[in-house]
């Protein structure tokens, strides 16, 4: 069975990057959402198996959606997507439960890499 994915950045173009990488390569979108507060409500519905989810993003950023989403639930496997230079800000997601990190720009093959690790 195809794995269920919540996609979340404020940026359209970045959503469908990813949504296009995981679409090639079977896993199936539950979701998208531009930001914090969205992705929270959106993983409470959908319950996905994985969110990529952005750290910088309005409203609620993406470490304090990952602590909201972690309180749903613990097991909740989620990877921070991040720009260059935002090592500090990585750190507190990966401490906050966070499975594992990609950086814009995305590569494919390091996000099927960090999706089917953390899958697994």
């Amino acid at each position: 069975m195809a794995h269920s994915v919540l996609v979340v950045d404020d940026a359209s173009f970045m959503r469908m990057m990813i949504k296009d990488i995981l679409e090639k390569n079977d896993f199936t979108i539950a979701g998208e959402a531009k930001d914090g507060q969205e992705a929270v409500d959106l993983y409470k519905e959908t319950s996905p198996d994985l969110v990529t989810l952005d750290i910088t993003m309005p409203e609620k950023d993406g470490i304090a959606a990952l602590k909201e989403i972690q309180a749903i639930n613990p097991e909740a496997k989620v990877i921070m997507c991040s720009a260059m230079g935002q090592q500090s800000m990585v750190i507190d997601a990966i401490q906050a439960g966070a499975k594992d990190f990609i950086v814009k720009p995305f590569q494919a093959d390091r996000v099927l890499e960090a999706i089917n690790k953390t899958l697994s």
